[in-house]
């Protein structure tokens, strides 16, 4: 699903979508709908870059990401909809700044099939579901500080669900940039998910695919984000990538801790598959 990026301008007004960054679906040139997220959201400019950077890193490893694509909102077209505003607590509206913004293609339409944008009680029966155990590999490398969140789908002629996985923008420390790991970041809220890990084997191949990850398909994933979305900090984003680079060998200890945390994830896990530290670091 997931194709990379490019560059469309918006043309009509859908409606507002929920959550702390107070994006809108708007429909673009290309005639498909996309989430998009402001500049001037609540929540900092950086997470456009977050939401852009994590999009471009995840590509290769083959997960289920709404495509991702650079939005043009013109001045013309924030007058036309007044619709396009942040609210500021405890009782300001705002315009939406014009310029270029984030966007994330929408998945499908209601008339298409049925999507549920938020889990409460039981999971569907997904045809993916592996990619969770995946998708925690690239969230404790990149310290994802946000619960992992995701979007399942299907058309109208299916029985099993999709799961596509949103929201990167608390990814890299959120807008700080600073990497605090927890054994909590990053982790779906459904211990259901992770129900088929049984063992480090659970989590290939994207593990090994990261730990090989060549230095410069990083660079490359981050080197086309728009300046203005990180104020043009280069000396940031170079320490961004230098990081990630070394946060590699990290993952099999991050992923431990949350195995060893009081979630108790992994139920199926076999104790002949834990990681042996020592004969790692030898």
């Amino acid at each position: 699903m997931h194709t990379g990026s490019g560059v469309v301008t918006a043309t009509r007004y859908v409606r507002r979508m929920r959550g702390g960054t107070q994006s809108h679906l708007l429909g673009c040139s290309d005639g498909k709908d996309y989430v998009v997220k402001f500049r001037n959201n609540p929540q900092g400019i950086r997470i456009l870059a977050n939401e852009f950077m994590f999009s471009n890193l995840a590509l290769p490893f083959g997960f289920s990401i709404p495509r991702h694509i650079i939005v043009t909102v013109e001045d013309s077209f924030i007058r036309s909809n007044p619709q396009l505003s942040i609210w500021i607590p405890p009782d300001r509206l705002i315009a939406c700044e014009s310029g270029l913004h984030f966007g994330s293609e929408y998945l499908i339409s209601p008339l298409a099939g049925r999507i549920i944008d938020y889990l409460a009680g039981a999971v569907p029966n997904m045809r993916n579901s592996q990619q969770f155990a995946g998708m925690l590999v690239l969230d404790k490398w990149a310290c994802n500080r946000d619960h992992r969140q995701a979007v399942l789908w299907r058309l109208s002629r299916e029985r099993k669900y999709t799961a596509s996985f949103i929201d990167h923008g608390w990814c890299f420390g959120a807008a700080e940039w600073e990497f605090c790991d927890a054994w909590v970041n990053g982790v779906c809220g459904w211990n259901e998910v992770y129900a088929a890990v049984i063992g480090w084997e659970s989590f290939e191949p994207w593990l090994s695919q990261l730990e090989s990850l060549e230095p410069d398909v990083i660079w490359r994933a981050l080197e086309n984000t728009p300046p203005s979305w990180y104020q043009s900090d280069w000396s940031s984003l170079e320490q961004l990538a230098e990081t990630l680079v070394t946060r590699r060998s990290l993952v099999r200890n991050l992923i431990e801790q949350f195995r060893l945390s009081p979630r108790h994830p992994f139920p199926e896990w076999h104790d002949s598959q834990v990681m042996n530290r020592n004969q790692r670091a030898s």
